[in-house]
């Protein structure tokens, strides 16, 4: 809306004709008054345009109660034709809009990081499946070679019990947290097994693969022997050092059993800390132990995981005329660390899978918290801009009103 000042002459001015002098002045006050109910409607449509996306939406200057209008009330319309709607909030709202851009950024971080967990999984698949033959060939091997000694007493260091005065604790945890209760579970079962075996008198000291347990239990001062840092991509060479610490500790008299802490994989929203006896082995759970393999599957944009039982492999037939170069036993004294090794190779990757999974399902979590975040923050602001445009309107009106 454009004014010129020959549309309303009497605005800003005062009537200099003396005659006639009370008419013009009453004259004067109705033609004032008519104008600023114009120039507050003129407000309240500047205002729910300011509102609008429209590019050409206009402002508005309304003078307030006692203030005399002045020629120039009304700016240039060049300057408002380029200009964009803005929207005036006070500081309550503004900071709500900072939050809600903000939490909508941390829920873009969060779902990239389950697809990244998610990627990983499927890479820690695809090592289980690849060292299931080597693992089935031994163990077969190692059948067959159990049922050709046949009654034969094995004097085998690896296989033998003792009598246990002192337990080393191999503790597998991940090196990064964001993955819930993953880390936490496994700190406070191997914790309470390590008081456990205090309270029967029996020495502890602990072997910890991870950064998060490594951290625990270093600053409360327990007992540990060596520590080991692993990857997302655990490898043949981080299980052969570990299984090389474990062979020297028991084979060397340092201890009399070593106990295997891990994260058993169940699904993407289950794993179950596990414990058990690693070393001395057991003959017969060596040549019984069955198997399972997991597979990552996705199906309409959600993830699952199929798990498949695999039988006992099969002991070997080695005929009764067959000679052996070396003696069985020795073969089977050298198979043991090779099962080992395969065996804690293993449960790396388990733990590994078992900690992506407790990730993918935390970001999950975090993604769904986060909309629900933006989602009532939103309706806040909303309350908040509708409250701001109501006390403007409310001014505006109360102006109106007092010039009556």
């Amino acid at each position: 809306f454009f004014f010129h000042q020959s549309v309303f002459p009497a605005i800003g001015k005062k009537s200099k004709s003396k005659p006639h002098q009370t008419h013009s002045v009453t004259s004067t006050r109705s033609t004032r008054n008519s104008t600023m109910k114009f120039l507050c409607v003129a407000s309240l449509l500047a205002t729910a345009a300011a509102f609008t996306n429209s590019g050409g939406a206009f402002t508005a200057y309304s003078p307030s109660v006692g203030e005399k209008s002045v020629n120039n009330v009304f700016a240039d319309s060049s300057a408002h034709r380029t200009r964009k709607a803005t929207i005036v909030m006070d500081g309550k709202a503004n900071a709500i809009r900072d939050r809600i851009v903000t939490v909508k950024n941390t829920k873009k971080i969060t779902m990239a990081m389950k697809l990244v967990a998610a990627a990983k999984v499927r890479r820690a698949q695809d090592a289980v499946l690849a060292t299931r033959p080597f693992s089935e060939t031994l163990q077969s091997v190692f059948g067959g070679l159990i049922a050709r000694l046949g009654s034969e007493s094995m004097d085998l260091p690896l296989l033998t019990q003792r009598d246990v005065k002192k337990v080393t604790l191999l503790v597998i945890t991940g090196d990064r947290g964001l993955c819930g209760g993953y880390n936490s579970f496994m700190i406070k079962k191997s914790e309470a097994r390590y008081n456990e075996l205090k309270a029967q008198g029996i020495d502890v000291d602990m072997i910890l693969v991870g950064k998060k347990g490594i951290t625990y239990f270093e600053r409360r001062n327990f007992p540990i022997r060596k520590t080991f840092e692993c990857g997302q991509n655990p490898n043949a060479k981080e299980g052969l050092a570990i299984s090389e610490e474990v062979l020297n500790t028991f084979l060397g008299g340092e201890t009399d059993a070593v106990e295997l802490f891990y994260t058993k994989f169940l699904s993407l929203i289950a794993s179950t800390p596990s414990v058990r006896t690693l070393v001395p082995f057991s003959a017969s759970e060596i040549t019984n132990k069955g198997d399972e393999v997991f597979q990552l599957t996705s199906e309409n944009g959600d993830f699952g995981v199929e798990r498949t039982e695999l039988d006992v492999a099969e002991p070997q037939e080695f005929p009764n005329d067959m000679i052996f170069e070396q003696d069985p036993l020795q073969i089977v004294n050298s198979i043991l660390p090779l099962y080992l090794n395969g065996q804690i190779l293993r449960t790396l990757q388990e733990s590994v899978a078992s900690e992506l999974a407790a990730r993918m399902q935390s970001m999950q979590s975090a993604s769904d918290n986060a909309g629900a975040l933006a989602k009532d923050l939103s309706l806040q602001y909303n309350r908040a801009r509708q409250a701001a445009v109501t006390q403007e309107i409310l001014e505006i009106v109360a102006g109106a009103q007092a010039l009556e």
